[in-house]
């Protein structure tokens, strides 16, 4: 295996309002027991940095030093070009639902070398909220005893880094670009689809109100099974800008 190509793409753990400094420290020595070593954090209930998350993190101090803290779930990922969200709940949204093992496989079953790819976990007590899952690629589900499958943070943080880390080891990565073009980030997604959602709203195709968000979060889901590049993210723009401007006598 190459080892400089798997190096390139980067995993990166993704905590959203994680209440425990002693949990965030628990999660740092899961994750560096896997090689993991980039940390963020969405709106960490007791703030940061945290005496307690240093002192359960026992040798992993180093991924506490690099952590990252953002107030918002979109600001954390919108670098990222494939986000895997983890949840245990059954939800209403069209994603595809992977187990670690088969996300560990994607991320390195790709022609995209050099993406930056995340894990999302959220609170502890409640998991994430729909909002922050629309944002994802995949839904990582454990399966586990159906009759008691709750995991503490650092529970599911090693499950995953675990399939991760076995992968790296026999898993190679293929060129970086497919054709012209790398793989679009989270971030140009999201603008295209802020950018499409204004136009449908003005259009009158997101009613009733009600339903809009849920309306909103399945045109995600749909975009995002495509994994699409740069290149079309732009391709996608310029024909919301022609249908945006066109009239029966601009033909």
């Amino acid at each position: 295996m190459d080892k400089e190509q798997v190096q390139n793409n980067r995993a990166i753990v993704i905590l959203v309002e994680p209440q425990l400094g002693e949990n965030i420290g628990a999660v740092a020595r899961a994750m560096l027991n896997c090689g993991l070593r980039e940390l963020r954090l969405v709106r960490p209930r007791d703030g940061w940095p945290n005496p307690a998350a240093e002192a359960m993190a026992s040798g992993a101090k180093e991924v506490l030093k690099s952590v990252e803290v953002f107030e918002q779930t979109e600001d954390a990922v919108c670098d990222l070009n494939r986000l895997f969200a983890t949840t245990a709940r059954q939800r209403d949204l069209a994603k595809k639902v992977v187990t670690p093992k088969e996300a560990a496989k994607l991320f390195f079953d790709t022609k995209f070398a050099g993406d930056n790819i995340g894990f999302l976990f959220g609170p502890e007590r409640s998991g994430l909220i729909n909002d922050d899952i629309a944002l994802a690629d995949y839904v990582i589900n454990v399966p586990l005893n159906p009759e008691f499958s709750s995991l503490n943070l650092a529970q599911a943080v090693l499950l995953v880094g675990y399939e991760w880390f076995q992968a790296s080891l026999m898993q190679t990565i293929g060129s970086r670009k497919w054709g012209n073009s790398e793989l679009s980030t989270i971030g140009e997604r999201e603008y295209f689809y802020k950018r499409l959602e204004k136009h449908l709203d003005e259009a009158g195709f997101l009613y009733p109100e009600e339903l809009a968000p849920t309306i909103c979060r399945n045109l995600r889901a749909m975009f995002n099974k495509a994994t699409l590049t740069n290149q079309e993210i732009r391709t996608l723009h310029g024909i919301v800008t022609a249908l945006s401007n066109y009239t029966p006598d601009s033909k």
